[in-house]
């Protein structure tokens, strides 16, 4: 079954705009787990404008399933992993003003730094995943660095469904998804999947491990309400 984890950067950026500690954080998380999230997940930037360091820190000593920590592996950021040792890591190479992820690895471009970063969390007993689009031979090139898992960045297929191309972009979807296993590893999917193109693509790609899901479930909480969305997402990720 593929997981689902709770992206809570919106919650965090919610209580930033105001100052204080409302909405909280920690007791967010806490309320995903308690709905059926199978993990949380959290995407600590430089500037903190959203999950800050602390918030990292804060959510260890609760979070009973699944933590992945996002981000580029800067010193800082690399410092702060190892520091509290989530259950994974994913590896975005984002720029540090950027507004959201908006690419994968270049792997080969980057292979000693991400090999070396890689060896180092590994040696935590850290899962390592690496942010990538669907080009085969990136894939490929994500397993010699030693990680686990990939994530696939699936911007594209999420606007190829809002086009109605869905049956034609989730094709290289697939196909990135067999090639990573086809090498050794898991994988993970997550960026702008939501209620409305979640179960197509959960359905093509039933062998996913983790969908990581943060703006829209958000989003559909303020509707529906916490506890409503996650079970929604929940069954989206079913197959009967």
């Amino acid at each position: 079954m593929t997981k689902l984890s709770v992206n809570i950067n919106k919650i965090a950026t919610l209580r930033n705009a105001r100052g204080g500690n409302l909405p909280n954080v920690v007791k967010a998380a806490l309320d995903c787990e308690r709905y059926g999230a199978q993990g949380i997940t959290v995407h600590p930037r430089p500037d903190e404008r959203h999950i800050t360091y602390k918030d990292v820190r804060d959510l260890k000593q609760v979070v009973t399933t699944e933590f992945n920590i996002e981000g580029n592996p800067i010193p800082r950021f690399v410092d702060l992993v190892t520091e509290v040792k989530p259950t994974q890591v994913t590896l975005v190479p984002d720029a540090e003003d950027a507004l959201t992820s908006d690419a994968g690895w270049d792997v080969k471009a980057n292979m000693a730094f991400l090999k070396e970063v890689v060896a180092c969390f590994r040696e935590a007993n850290i899962r390592v995943s690496i942010f990538v689009g669907t080009d085969l031979d990136n894939i490929a090139y994500a397993a010699e660095t030693g990680c686990q898992r990939v994530e696939l960045y699936t911007e594209p297929y999420a606007r190829a469904y809002e086009a109605g191309r869905q049956e034609v972009v989730v094709k290289d979807f697939l196909k990135a998804a067999e090639k990573a296993r086809e090498v050794g590893l898991e994988v993970n999917a997550g960026h702008d999947l939501n209620l409305l193109n979640l179960s197509y693509f959960s359905a093509t790609i039933p062998f996913l491990s983790e969908v990581s899901i943060g703006h829209a479930l958000i989003c559909d909480a303020l509707y529906l309400g916490l506890e409503d969305t996650i079970r929604r997402y929940r069954h989206c990720l079913l197959h009967e």
